[in-house]
């Protein structure tokens, strides 16, 4: 587990502010802090539980059973390929490879600078762009090993 930075709380008192303070709101609520921090942070899970009124287990059950959710601190972007069968059998795993050799680290890793997390995917209902990359925002279909640089700079914070 990566230690996690100091956190500004004020940003979990403005997504808060925004919602009934009731366990209802504990999805949305937690879809925001994963915006704003680009993960949960665990002292702010502990103040989000205790705003809700909602048992801190709970609240890790929830931040734990949904995928689209972090503990760990993430890059400013993050990296997917989709490693769906079509993508799988049109050279997925390359491009997967070729993300490690010029970022330094695999699936479900960030780098050091938090530039970049590389994730791994299941299908994204893309099959006829396979095999698919998603820099941030952006989609690259029929992606090729040899144009990972380029998706990375045009995908990358700096462009969004």
């Amino acid at each position: 587990m990566t230690e996690q930075p100091c956190v500004d709380l004020a940003l979990t008192d403005e997504i808060l502010e925004r919602y009934p303070l009731e366990e209802p709101s504990l999805i949305q609520v937690l879809q925001d802090v994963q915006r704003a921090y680009n993960y949960l942070p665990c002292d702010v899970l502990e103040k989000v539980a205790d705003a809700l009124d909602v048992p801190l287990a709970k609240v890790f059950s929830v931040s734990t059973f949904y995928k689209a959710f972090s503990l760990e601190p993430q890059g400013d972007t993050i990296v997917k390929v989709c490693m769906g069968t079509a993508c799988h059998i049109r050279g997925a795993g390359q491009l997967v490879e070729e993300l490690e050799r010029q970022l330094g680290v695999g699936p479900d890793e960030t780098t050091e600078d938090f530039k970049f997390t590389v994730k791994t995917v299941n299908c994204v209902g893309a099959c006829a762009m396979a095999p698919l990359v998603i820099v941030g925002e952006k989609y690259f279909g029929s992606a090729k090993p040899a144009r990972v640089s380029k998706y990375l700079a045009e995908g990358g914070a700096d462009e969004n």
